[in-house]
């Protein structure tokens, strides 16, 4: 068997794998350029009526991955932040996610004592404010209402900071929301896909470990080059 495959997926079609090489991507604009040629053959194959598309970030990481199909489609690029929730004696260890407004999941290893739960999950919400209100200013206003919202990100490890962000994206009443990215473990498929109205995913490994190894360049994504990405799309809407 390959050890990738290729989603394309409204919630219950699988195309047929093909191959990639190892590493996967250059570096995470290489992956978006990459992610964009598919997002635009899925947009041009489908009809979305009234529906305008907006590309949401989960930054700082998912970012260089957006700005390329954001440019293609000529679309507003924006984030959408979200923090995983964790223990502060092992920061590895995910307990849940929560966006910057507030919307949570957890896993069933949540904390059974109240007061842990509300600590640890203000300490993660007031990072993920921060990180959104560094980002806020950069950010064009456009209403999710009724549109086509694809959410992007690096790579997909556990899935929760995704699941968070579009719970909270969900709220806002969206047309339909895509889940597109470069690559994550093929045992989430099937939780991702029932998460959003279509999945796009270039690689699904089978032995995943992390989203860093199928990167021949990953190195941590500083604020100013994200902001950078969002900076950039005066040149498309202009």
């Amino acid at each position: 068997m390959s050890h990738t495959s290729h989603y394309i997926s409204n919630g219950t079609a699988k195309d047929e794998p093909i191959m990639f090489p190892n590493p996967l991507f250059r570096d995470r604009t290489h992956a978006g350029e990459e992610l964009a040629k598919v997002v635009i053959d899925q947009i041009t194959a489908d009809s979305l009526g009234a529906m305008s598309p907006l590309v949401y970030a989960l930054p700082r990481g998912g970012l260089p991955v957006a700005e390329p199909i954001a440019r293609r489609l000529a679309c507003p690029l924006s984030v959408i932040v979200a923090k995983k929730i964790t223990q502060p004696d092992n920061p590895e260890l995910a307990l849940g996610a929560v966006t910057a407004d507030g919307y949570v999941i957890w896993s069933n290893r949540r904390p059974s004592q109240f007061w842990e739960s509300h600590s640890i999950l203000r300490d993660a919400q007031e990072k993920a404010y921060n990180q959104w209100q560094e980002f806020a200013a950069y950010c064009p206003y456009n209403s999710v209402k009724d549109n086509l919202i694809i959410v992007v990100d690096d790579g997909i490890a556990t899935g929760m900071t995704m699941v968070a962000a579009i719970k909270a994206l969900r709220s806002q009443q969206p047309g339909a929301i895509w889940i597109c990215v470069p690559l994550a473990p093929v045992e989430l498929v099937n939780s991702l896909q029932r998460l959003c109205d279509r999945l796009i995913i270039l690689a699904t490994p089978e032995v995943f470990l992390s989203v860093s190894r199928f990167y021949q360049e990953f190195d941590q994504v500083e604020t100013t080059i994200a902001i950078a990405c969002l900076q950039q799309q005066t040149e498309w809407l202009s």
